[in-house]
């Protein structure tokens, strides 16, 4: 019995602590190595009306991707981005904050961040998390 609570605990444990980000489908080139992944927000991100967050957004490169990737940033009306368009060179830190704003009056319910990357070349990648605006 011991056993079996242990092996849930940990499998739970493991669930919380393992992914904390979602991750896009491969963008760039279909060869192995040379492609780049959207990682963003897994849970969903609770703010209410008025509220300021920050979320982080990263661009996973693989080994042999070293091009430059455009972010395009968009939401629906009720949440504000900035920034919501960012080139994010070879060389550069593959980290982005993005600064969510909430309007006061934003109707109350889920609303969904779309992240898309197009690289200089090769096909883009996008993905999406979810922003759940509640009363203050």
């Amino acid at each position: 019995m011991k056993t079996v609570i242990s092996s849930m605990f940990l499998v739970a444990l493991a669930a919380l602590c393992g992914c904390q980000t979602s991750e896009s489908p491969q963008g760039g080139s279909v060869t192995k190595n040379e492609g780049f992944k959207i990682s963003v927000p897994y849970a969903t991100t609770t703010m209410k009306q008025g509220d300021v967050q920050t979320a982080v957004v990263t661009l996973q490169r693989d080994d042999y991707f070293k091009q430059n990737v455009q972010l395009l940033i968009s939401t629906t009306k009720g949440i504000s981005l900035d920034p919501t368009s960012v080139l994010i060179k070879s060389n550069d830190k593959p980290e982005v904050q993005i600064r969510i704003t909430v309007a006061k009056d934003a109707a109350i319910g889920d609303y969904g961040i779309r992240v898309m990357g197009t690289p200089a070349t090769g096909e883009p990648a996008s993905t999406v998390f979810t922003v759940k605006v509640v009363s203050p």
